[in-house]
């Protein structure tokens, strides 16, 4: 599963100013009450938490306070191939920041060594401006960024950034259980397979292998119907990136009959004003060809018409 968006934000005076000057290479701390600069420029004092607003240019060299070594980097760091992680304070600046310091190995790598920015071939005003820093003194050849310039936001020709834009993904992979292995099987085949607690004798949708109140394996498997109830939703009026259906629409807690845990999952097929708790539904399953190990193999869940479901029918699933 690849959970992922673009991480918009303005950047007000104090960083916007940090990230156009990167753009025209030149790298701008702010001087905080205590005197020291601060690099990145931090918006609040972490003294008086008043505002900031002396700005003051540091050099574009430095010295690496720390760092650690990134043997095997992931997608979206600054360089695809093995680089250090440091902590560098740069040249008229009292604090460090973290980037990354290009090195064909640790050996490479020490505390106290100096080194310098290499910019990105394309600034576009943002930290990954600097593509990484490299040693002062090498005899090493630049191998040139690895990374593609960040997204940049729609702004008018000659207008300073005001918005920058940060891709952020989690990838997860998940290992199926044995319980849960059966239960995407069968959903490939258009069923819904539940367990049952031998002691409480609840329902579990998706089965969980064991009862959480009991604390026992819940062996007894149960096929259930696509129908259930509504138990609580959320209109969603609010658009936002990324979003697949036009706002404003329902999602909602669906307790399928016979269970006894509700699961999210969309619900269309009327207007978002009349959907009700207790409201009777049904899945609508996408087309056979499209089914897969996924309970996206149901596209939503639609209202049945049946007169809805007393709430004490459905008052202890909430």
């Amino acid at each position: 599963m690849n959970i992922g968006f673009d991480y918009t934000r303005s950047v007000g005076p104090v960083l916007g100013r940090f990230v156009n000057g990167l753009a025209a290479h030149r790298i701008e701390g702010v001087r905080g009450s205590d005197g020291r600069v601060h690099v990145p420029p931090v918006e609040y004092d972490p003294l008086t938490a008043e505002a900031l607003t002396e700005f003051v240019e540091v050099g574009t060299e430095g010295t690496v306070k720390s760092w650690t070594w990134m043997a095997e980097p992931l997608d979206g760091q600054p360089l695809s191939r093995p680089f250090a992680w440091a902590l560098i304070q740069l040249d008229g600046a009292d604090t460090a920041m973290l980037h990354a310091v290009d090195v064909p190995g640790p050996e490479h790598m020490s505390t106290g060594m100096r080194v310098a920015v290499r910019w990105a071939d394309e600034t576009v005003g943002h930290i990954r401006d600097i593509a990484y820093f490299r040693p002062v003194r090498t005899d090493t050849a630049d191998a040139g960024p690895t990374a593609d310039p960040p997204p940049v936001a729609e702004r008018e020709e000659g207008d300073p950034v005001g918005v920058v834009i940060t891709p952020v993904h989690l990838k997860y992979r998940h290992s199926a259980s044995p319980e849960e292995s059966r239960y995407l099987r069968a959903l490939a085949k258009g069923k819904l397979i539940g367990q049952r607690c031998p002691v409480c004798h609840k329902v579990y949708l998706p089965p969980r292998g064991a009862c959480p109140t009991d604390g026992v394996p819940t062996t007894d498997e149960v096929e259930l119907p696509d129908t259930g109830i509504i138990t609580t939703f959320c209109v969603v009026n609010v658009p936002f990136l990324g979003q697949r259906i036009k706002p404003p629409y329902v999602t909602a807690y669906v307790l399928i009959d016979g269970a006894d845990i509700a699961f999210l999952h969309l619900i269309l097929g009327c207007d978002a004003a009349d959907v009700r708790m207790g409201m009777r539904v049904r899945a609508s399953w996408r087309p056979r060809e499209e089914w897969t190990t996924s309970l996206e193999n149901i596209a939503h869940f639609e209202p049945t018409g049946e007169p809805d479901a007393p709430y004490e029918s459905f008052a202890h699933h909430l």
